[in-house]
């Protein structure tokens, strides 16, 4: 079998088309019926003849009187076959044998087993003798070879020698050279094998198939030697072992594990051999087999087969798809053969890994994916800490002086460290990854196995970003070795005792990775570190001082490494493993430094807050939960296990311990500080109140009471006169003091008692009231944080309520915590149903709140859409049963504005609301459409606002809808939209163009010229040609356009106040098609201005765009070079094609001129030329030093040498003496050669023409030497 030649060998399809499967008439009634309902009207032959089968069928169950069941059509099927077969190959018709046997497959798989086995043997030996007739079509062997298989998994399988016979008729057909009949024997083959599972019957099976593939195998080997004679015809035996295997992918899993193994011991001499097609169908053997939960196979056999197939990767020359099926068959065999047999397969892991990096440097992509998903199989899978603890006693034994050989797991880190090597550049990007994953699963024992790796990686950040492409993922792998060996391990490797030029790009990659830490690291380690920069700074010095001795640099680069150092700190405090014993010492350090450094505040506040949460966390999250998180990496998940209830309240109990010095500290600071650090102290404050014991939080809360009332007081005490100056700075201080007294006790507000919030409560009623904006705004923020309990809203909602009527209306800076707070109430009253009365008053704050949406500032009007989807949500988390009606209810409520509202204002800001809850919510469409009479009767109003907010209601409307839901109101929808005023009408004919062409693109032309007015059918008309224009522009765009274009098409719609509501439509509306009232030259000329401006706009705003990734709405990497590259590419190219545009030439008639391209050049070249005539007369008049041309880029005139009274160049003070020169032309870098022989012509002949041109200006030459030319060319 070594001569034969494999490629020649027809192979087994991979695929072939279900075209006479029947498995979807399966539960079909009749099956007759439905045979001629689907398959009646086809041409095939065999289709007709099947259907003249079902036909006679059912009139034979009809003249038997019985009802159509699958058991009465067996029978018949069954009593019409019997005669065919007795007939013998002569006497049969095949298509009608082949149709009675397709019928009988369809017919079988509905007939209960108990017939099956009372009836089975007669028709099995039926179907044999029709399979045997030369005259049966494929279709009919193929729907043989299904009612046998049917019949051996449906009948008795206790008795192998009633079975044997109909096997052994499949196990035949297995190795037919009809392609589909082999192939649906070897489906079968595998359906029986199915069925035999758990059985004794399966081994006998086994070994027939295991038979079989010797004979031919043998049969193979021996062929040249036998029969010389038929080497024209293919070698005797090749064939049938390629149609065995083909059989074997699907056929082996299933098989008894005796047989397999006989079958596995052959596969190493046919990969001997070489042969493509041999070793492509036992890959994908051995990979079923790898993938088989159930085949045990021989471990040592499949381990060698998997291990000279790793050592044929570096001997042998393989294609990629060889590789790549390689790399799987090591993943899953490996795995395979480590679940039965661990300890042969660890001896062979580092040949395994080592093939596997000969994969991954190999130059094709899919075997380099293939082998990176190995690598991380068996990273994961097959290394155990009992290997990884064997390799760190060996190592810690070496240390000691003993002598050993590496470990296994030394070997693998060696093997991974090889994959830094140069060899692998091309796919660091890949080995950064591996890396990643060998170190979180080492965790901290790689500080001792992969110091190497970590060495290798940080001298790669010495690299150029010009050489180096990678340095995000190479980022990302020492972030990975900072995570799990630790942050103090990676310093000690690294050997980084301080901060300097040469290692500061560690920092960030800290700052970013440190999870599960200590803090005495920060305490003793970075603090260290700072310590020694502080020494070299140079304090009390002045800027200038430190300017003139060269220091300043220095000095701020060493401050920028103390504040990074101490960005440290909330990576530090990222579940840290010494919190209970080290959190004594580091409040100290934090104390002093809120005190005394005030620009490191921030950082100390966020890190509490980490601190805290984390242990909060801790109390409420079960370790089930931390499991099903699968975002989180091995370290984080690490880390997260650690801190476990005990240890989490351990840790509070040390933090609880020094909350009231951290208070007391944080309340000096607080009351003295600026707007901006009360946004970071206050997180801070509330989450060191929420852990506190209540009696210390309460100390402070009375306290800071105690103050806020003396400074109301004192404010009250003032004496009224505006003319006092002293008054007025005495007021805003006293103002400013209660805003902040009022800020800290809201702080405190997660550690009150429900005492001291009754007291905070009574202060804020009067504070709402309150003149001062600032208190005001300050008491409103208040309330809103007290609304947010559920049970102090029920014990004091009468008194709410009225305070929110009587405090109608607020300052202008209150407004938006106003919207909160009545927000809280919307909410709690909706929720509740026993408080229907109730519904009456909040109808009128769900006023205020849709009046919102017409505020000047923007956070408050923002604010406003979001509370008001937020209460839509609420009345559809209200419960299973009320849900839609509660949602259809808040609706209502809110519609319902449109009888109350008596002003434009109020009225508009209904629709608008119900525009955006149309907008969320699909469920409301329905309810919308109703609305839809009443809008266009609005938009008769002439009224701009109430226009406006009706057609943005109507585009919500028909964004959102489908196209079937369109379609039934189309015609009201496109006869309201033009049927109103015309005055009205121009101001937003872009906006009902917009819609309409919505409507075209939903519905189609079709649909919405059917119901278009008559006298607005040249609208349709120019948004038909709009739409072909813009086909054509598509399809005759370059295809990065066109990706941009499906890039776009694919973005999610969300929801934009000002392209809802603006008055003009979206950017590709155009203005001049019918739609408009004139059609004049000078409305042309506009346009195309306007077009110019636009084009220009656009391409100023291309980076901008390009700096967004319209396929996940993310800001692209900037400092990725190839990205900003791409960019800045792609900008220059749509502004070059966009300078190549040229206005049409027009005569004094205003007709276009229409040149050809080349009497276009010529015109070009004299125009140029007649200006250039010009130059000597014009040049004393030109105040320009430089003049841009369109062929030379920007060409130096020598004009400030000029002489006004005398012809030649003068001397100029304190600037360079006349010269002559050629200005640089751009035709020089030009690759064509005539174009540059031009230019070196043009340079050469700059010292020849010095003597004549000598006395004259450089301008005046070059003039006089362009009109030369000129002259030239006219006596030619």
């Amino acid at each position: 079998m070594a001569d034969v030649d494999m490629a020649e060998l027809p192979q087994t399809p991979r695929s072939t088309a279900g075209d006479d499967d029947f498995s979807l008439l399966d539960g079909e009634a009749d099956l007759a019926a439905a045979i001629l309902e689907r398959l009646g009207g086809s041409p095939r032959e065999d289709y007709q003849h099947l259907c003249a089968t079902a036909a006679a069928m059912a009139q034979a169950v009809r003249d038997r009187g019985v009802d159509a069941t699958p058991v009465a059509y067996f029978a018949a099927a069954a009593a019409a076959l019997a005669p065919l077969a007795r007939a013998g190959a002569g006497g049969a018709d095949g298509h009608v044998a082949g149709a009675l046997l397709a019928f009988l497959s369809a017919a079988l798989p509905a007939i209960p087993a108990a017939v099956v086995r009372a009836r089975g043997r007669e028709v099995a030996d039926d179907v044999m003798r029709v399979l045997e007739f030369p005259s049966t079509p494929d279709a009919g062997v193929r729907a043989g070879l299904r009612c046998l298989a049917h019949l051996i998994s449906a009948g008795d399988r206790a008795n192998w020698e009633a079975v044997e016979p109909l096997y052994t008729v499949i196990l035949r057909l297995a190795t037919d050279h009809r392609p589909k009949v082999r192939k649906q024997a070897h489906s079968c083959l595998r359906d029986v094998l199915q069925s035999f599972q758990r059985q004794a019957i399966l081994v006998p099976a086994s070994e027939g198939i295991t038979r079989c593939f010797e004979r031919f195998l043998l049969l193979a080997g021996g062929s040249s030697a036998v029969n010389a004679g038929v080497v024209e015809e293919g070698p005797k035996g090749a064939k049938e072992v390629l149609y065995i295997l083909n059989g074997l992918k699907c056929c082996l899993p299933l098989m008894a594990s005796k047989p397999s193994n006989t079958i596995l011991k052959y596969f190493k001499a046919l990969l001997d051999l070489h042969q493509p097609i041999l070793t492509r169908s036992i890959l994908e053997i051995l990979n079923a087999v790898g993938e088989s939960p159930t085949l045990q196979l021989k471990s040592d056999a499949l381990l060698d087969l998997m291990c000279s197939l790793g050592l044929s990767v570096s001997s042998e020359r393989k294609s990629g798809d060889e590789m790549a099926s390689i790399a799987r068959l090591l993943h899953v065999g490996t795995k395979k053969v480590y679940n039965q047999n661990k300890n042969i397969c660890v001896v062979k892991l580092p040949l395994v890994f080592t093939a596997l990096g000969d994969i991954l440097s190999s130059e094709f992509e899919e075997a380099r994916f293939s082998s990176v998903e190995a690598f991380k199989g068996l990273i994961d899978n097959c290394i155990d800490e009992t290997m990884v603890s064997q390799g760190i006693a060996q190592i810690k034994a070496r240390h000691q002086g003993l002598k050993s050989d590496p470990t296994v797991i030394e070997k693998i880190c060696a093997i991974l460290e090889g994959l830094l090597d140069v060899r692998c550049s091309d796919v660091w990007d890949k080995s950064f990854h591996l890396i990643s994953v060998i170190f979180d699963k080492l965790g901290e024992f790689s500080a001792d196995l992969l110091p190497e790796a970590l060495k290798n990686l940080a001298h790669m950040q010495n690299l150029s970003d010009d050489d180096f492409s990678f340095r995000k993922q190479l980022n990302a792998c020492i972030g990975s070795a900072v995570a799990s060996m630790g942050p103090k391990n990676v310093l000690e490797i690294l050997q980084i005792r301080s901060i300097c030029v040469e290692n500061e790009w560690i920092l960030p990659i800290l700052e970013k990775h440190i999870v599960g830490a200590s803090l005495q690291f920060f305490l003793k380690d970075i603090l260290g570190i700072v310590k020694a920069i502080e020494k070299s700074i140079t304090k009390n010095v002045s800027t200038e001082q430190l300017l003139k001795d060269d220091k300043l640099f220095s000095a701020k680069r060493a401050e920028g490494y103390v504040y990074s150092l101490w960005s440290l700190l909330p990576s530090c405090c990222n579940y840290p493993c010494d919190t209970s014993s080290n959190f004594r010492i580091l409040q100290s350090v934090l104390c002093d430094t809120l005190q005394n450094q005030p620009e490191l505040r921030g950082i100390v506040c966020s890190s509490i807050q980490v601190l805290i949460k984390q242990n909060k966390e801790a109390l409420s999250v079960s370790g089930e939960d931390i499991l099903a998180e699968d975002e989180l990496s091995k370290s984080e998940r690490r880390a997260k296990e650690h801190y476990t209830k005990n240890l989490a309240e351990e840790n509070l109990k040390a933090i609880r311990a020094f909350s009231s010095k951290l208070l007391e500290v944080l309340c000096s600071i607080f009351l003295t500080s600026s707007n901006d650090a009360i946004g970071l102290l206050q997180p801070a404050i509330s989450e060191i109140a929420s852990i506190s014991d209540k009696d210390v939080v309460g100390k402070f809360f009375l306290d800071s009471i105690r103050k806020l009332l003396d400074a109301t007081k004192a404010v009250n005490e003032e004496p009224v006169d505006d003319s006092s100056m002293q008054v007025e700075t005495n007021s805003n201080t006293y103002s400013m003091t209660r805003a902040l007294l009022l800020d800290f006790a809201a702080s405190l507000m997660p550690g009150l008692a429900a005492k001291s919030i009754n007291v905070l409560f009574s202060y804020v009623k009067p504070a709402i009231k309150d003149s001062d904006s600032l208190i005001q705004k300050r008491a409103y923020k208040v309330l809103s944080m007290l609304l947010k309990d559920g049970e102090f809203v029920e014990k004091n909602l009468d008194v709410l309520l009225e305070l929110m009527i009587s405090s109608m209306p607020c300052q202008f800076p209150s407004k938006r915590y106003r919207l909160e707070c009545l927000y809280h109430l919307i909410v709690y009253i909706l929720k509740d149903s026993s408080m229907v009365r109730m519904r009456d008053i909040i109808s009128s704050f769900i006023t205020e709140i849709l009046l919102a949406l017409k505020e000047a500032n923007k956070k408050t009007r923002n604010r406003a859409y979001d509370l008001l989807i937020e209460i839509a949500r609420a009345c559809e988390d209200a419960g299973n049963d009320e849900k839609k009606e509660s949602l259809h209810q808040f609706f209502g409520m809110v519609a319902g504005g449109l009888v109350s509202g008596q002003t434009p204002c109020a009225i508009s800001a209904v629709v608008t609301g119900l525009a955006r809850l149309t907008y969320e919510f699909s469920e409301l469409i329905g309810v919308a459409y109703k609305l839809l009479p009443q809008t266009f009767l609005l938009m008769q109003r002439n009224n701009r606002e109430i226009v406006k907010a009706n057609l943005g209601f109507v585009k919500a409307l028909v964004a959102k809808s489908k196209a079937d839901l369109l379609h039934e109101h189309l015609k009201g929808v496109v006869e309201g939209l033009l049927s109103w005023e015309s005055d009205t009408k121009n101001s937003f004919k872009a906006k009902v163009k917009s819609l309409i062409e919505i409507l075209v693109k939903k519905c189609g032309l079709d649909a919405v010229k059917a119901v278009m007015p008559e006298e607005h059918m040249k609208l349709l008309t120019n948004i038909r040609k709009i739409n072909e224009r813009k086909m054509r522009k598509a399809k005759s765009s370059e295809d990065g356009d066109a990706m941009s274009m499906a890039s776009g098409a694919t973005r999610q719609s969300r929801w934009n106040h000002t392209q809802m509501f603006s008055d003009f439509g979206s950017d590709d509306d155009e203005s001049d098609g019918p739609f408009s009232t004139q059609h004049t030259v000078t409305s042309r000329a506009a346009s195309k201005a306007s077009t110019r401006s636009d084009r220009r706009r656009q391409t100023d705003k291309s980076l901008l765009e390009k700096s967004i990734d319209q396929l996940t709405g993310e800001p692209l990497d900037l400092l990725d070079q190839k990205t900003v590259r791409l960019a800045l590419k792609s900008g220059r190219k749509r502004a070059a094609t966009d300078d190549d545009e040229e206005e049409f030439e027009m005569d004094p008639e205003g007709r276009i001129i229409v040149c050809e391209e080349r009497e276009k050049r010529k015109k070009k070249l004299v125009s140029r030329d007649d200006k250039d005539a010009d130059g000597k007369s014009s040049a004393r008049s030109q105040s320009v030093k430089k003049r841009k041309t369109s062929s030379s880029g920007w060409a130096y005139t020598g004009h400030e040498y000029t002489s006004k009274k005398a012809s030649g160049d003068l001397k100029k003070k304190d600037k360079m003496e006349p010269y002559a020169y050629w200005p640089l032309d751009r035709k020089l870098l030009n690759r064509r050669s005539d174009r540059k022989a031009s230019a070196r012509k043009g340079m050469a002949s700059v010292m020849k023409v010095t003597k004549r041109l000598e006395g004259k200006s450089a301008s005046a030459a070059l003039s006089a030497k362009r009109t030369g030319k000129m002259k030239h060319k006219k006596s030619k």
